[in-house]
């Protein structure tokens, strides 16, 4: 039985409803029984005065769990790992102001990458909105094109009704960030049900047969053909399996769609686009027939879109229109496609001539060795997964050449193991987003990989991991640069400007937060740090010196 109280609101002992017996009951209470009633157990987020009655009322309730961040960005963050660790709707509360627009970043990543989350946001009150006022801005017109929906409550509206149907639209068809904006004097005034309307319902799209049999048609008429995922895919990670098992087809991801199918398998070829690899875009060039899973072709997976896949027959299967000339474009969720199309598939061809050019392709593509005494990242995260694989970690990347390197040298065969800012590119994602991705998956070991660079854009929220006893381990590649900017610089303009870094000592930032660290700076004593890092119990970072100089 639920055991909590908030204001006005009084527990039944003998059947555990909830009775509002007291005529002050306020909207910030409703708000509060409704996130226990929708299973809320945990939100991330930072106080202000538009809020504080919401705050009084969480202070009763013990089935949530707030997490007191030190910048609203870092709640979206970290209410984002949250969500794709654990498959649960990530929830964040702020205030009005400045403590809004700090979440900007955070709800255009979650928007990006497709993340359940509903956002709270506190907003002055609405009662004289004449001449400046303090912390005003306005909210729906800045979060207008980075949100799935926005809901502004005024006194019309029924809290608890609006509560619920934010949830039920963030998950619901192409998932995303939802944002609830609550005057102050709203939260505050009594709450009383207002007259029922009809709640946003999740629609199923139908799945019409004639697109199965095209999309077989298009199948058994090709002699090279690819499976694409992407991250529309990772709820169906099982059909796929099933797929590739009765057809034997060669699998390729993008970025968001690592882990969907295992990357261990034989049939795994890797990641396409700008820095996917050799074996996965040559294979990619050479099919004449992709088979594209919840992929939503991005420029950092088709490169030039004009060249992509052109010599393939294209079915596209997602929630979402993509807007290209596809050959099939089919509009359904993929598990529901999956299994109508395992359903109806039999007596598939062998694709002899394929494979074959497959093994050749993989003979071809071999890795060389990088024997100097540098700490490269190759062998750094390779060393890193060699030896945590057996934890089944759940890996959190920032952004950068560490974030493709990771790609490269770990191996992620379930879903929701890999999490890392796609669409946006958020440097300064990783280690919030690992503290709500720890928090989800409690019993996990939780490696943050992030770069020097991307490291210091929220390194505040080592407060938050030692506050809350949070253990995941964060592993900095330290060389000094902003290495993928330094790279592209280098390339195109021939120079370096602005992207080397004079970083901190690390190890005494730690300190400051008394949390445990090490420095590496050879190689021979990167597998000591790492034993020394996991078996702490709490926040460990391990820094790493590597070579300031490497390319990806």
């Amino acid at each position: 039985m639920t055991n909590f109280l908030v204001s006005g609101v009084k527990e039944n002992k003998s059947n555990g409803t909830v009775l509002k017996k007291n005529k002050n009951f306020i909207c910030a209470g409703a708000l509060v029984e409704t996130l226990v009633e929708l299973n809320t157990d945990t939100i991330f987020g930072y106080p202000g005065a538009s809020v504080l009655s919401i705050y009084n009322e969480l202070s009763h309730v013990e089935s949530i769990k707030h997490v007191l961040v030190r910048h609203e960005q870092a709640a979206v963050h970290a209410a984002e790992g949250y969500a794709r660790a654990g498959g649960k709707t990530g929830v964040v509360l702020v205030t009005s102001g400045p403590g809004f627009t700090n979440t900007l970043t955070g709800l255009a990543n979650a928007y990006a990458d497709s993340t359940p989350l509903v956002v709270f946001a506190g907003d002055v009150t609405k009662s004289n909105n004449k001449g400046k006022i303090f912390q005003k801005v306005d909210i729906p017109s800045m979060a207008k094109n980075c949100t799935k929906k926005i809901f502004t409550i005024t006194s019309k509206d029924d809290i608890k009704q609006v509560t619920k149907e934010a949830f039920e639209v963030a998950n619901s068809g192409g998932k995303g960030p939802v944002l609830v904006v609550i005057p102050r004097n709203i939260l505050e005034s009594k709450y009383s049900p207002k007259i029922s309307k009809n709640i946003h319902i999740k629609k199923k799209l139908p799945l019409k047969d004639s697109d199965l049999d095209k999309a077989i048609k298009l199948l058994f008429g090709a002699k090279n053909p690819l499976i694409l995922i992407g991250g529309g895919a990772v709820g169906a990670s099982s059909n796929i399996k099933k797929l590739v098992s009765k057809t034997k087809i060669p699998v390729i991801s993008t970025l968001m769609g690592i882990g969907s199918f295992p990357s261990s398998d034989k049939n795994y070829l890797g990641m396409i686009g700008i820095n996917g690899s050799y074996l996965a875009n040559t294979a990619l060039n050479n099919s004449d027939f992709i088979l594209a899973l919840g992929v939503s072709f991005s420029d950092r997976s088709t490169c030039r879109k004009i060249d992509f896949g052109k010599k393939a027959k294209i079915t596209s299967v997602n929630l979402k229109q993509i807007y290209r000339n596809f050959d099939l474009e089919i509009t359904s969720d993929v598990n529901l496609f999956l299994e109508g199309l395992l359903y109806k598939l039999s007596n598939v061809p062998k694709y002899d001539s394929w494979h074959s050019a497959i093994r050749l392709l993989k003979e071809e593509y071999k890795e060389i060795e990088n024997d100097s005494g540098y700490l490269h990242s190759s062998f750094v995260l390779k060393t890193i997964y060699e030896y945590t694989k057996n934890y089944d970690p759940v890996v959190v990347t920032d952004v950068g050449q560490h974030q493709m390197v990771t790609t490269q040298y770990f191996h992620f065969n379930k879903p929701k193991k890999f999490i890392t800012s796609g669409g946006l590119g958020t440097m300064g994602f990783g280690l919030p987003a690992s503290i709500g991705a720890q928090l989800s998956k409690p019993d996990s070991l939780v490696l943050n990989i992030t770069g020097d660079g991307s490291f210091q854009m929220n390194l505040q929220e080592l407060a938050t991991c030692r506050e809350h006893a949070i253990p995941v381990k964060i592993i900095i590649m330290n060389n000094g640069y902003l290495g993928m900017v330094r790279q592209l610089q280098d390339k195109i303009y021939n120079n370096r400007y602005q992207v080397e870094m004079i970083n901190p000592d690390f190890t005494k930032i730690a300190e400051a937060y008394d949390l445990f660290a090490i420095r590496v700076v050879s190689k021979d004593a990167l597998v000591p740090a790492l034993e020394q890092a996991i078996s702490h119990k709490g926040t460990a970072i391990v820094d790493i010196a590597i070579d300031s100089d490497e390319e990806i």
